[in-house]
C-alpha cells in the first residue's frame, strides 16, 4: 500500500481521518445517500488499513491499538508528538 515511512504515513492517517469524520458530518443529515455511504466504507476501509500498518511497524497509534499479549505495549514506542526528537 504505502512505503513504510512513518511520516508519511501518519500524514495519509490524518487525511484519510478527516475525509472519514467529513463523510460521517455529511450522512448526519444525508443519510440515504448512497454514494456518500460507499464513500464512507472506502475511507473508512483505507483508514483502518494505515493505521493497522502503522502499527505494524512503529507501534501503536492510539491505546485502541495496542497488541495486548503479555505486557501493555502502549509505553514502549516514542510518542506520536515525539517523532522529531
Amino acid at each position: 500500500m504505502m512505503r513504510n515511512d512513518r511520516e508519511e504515513l501518519l500524514m495519509y492517517i490524518t487525511t484519510t481521518s478527516f475525509a472519514v469524520d467529513d463523510v460521517n458530518l455529511y450522512l448526519d443529515t444525508h443519510p440515504t445517500d448512497q454514494a456518500a455511504l460507499e464513500y464512507y466504507q472506502k475511507c473508512n476501509e483505507l483508514r483502518k488499513q494505515a493505521v493497522k500498518q502503522y502499527t505494524d511497524y512503529f507501534g501503536p497509534l492510539t491505546a485502541n491499538n495496542v497488541n495486548v499479549t503479555n505486557v501493555w505495549t502502549w509505553i514502549d514506542e516514542p510518542w506520536p508528538w515525539e517523532m522529531g526528537r
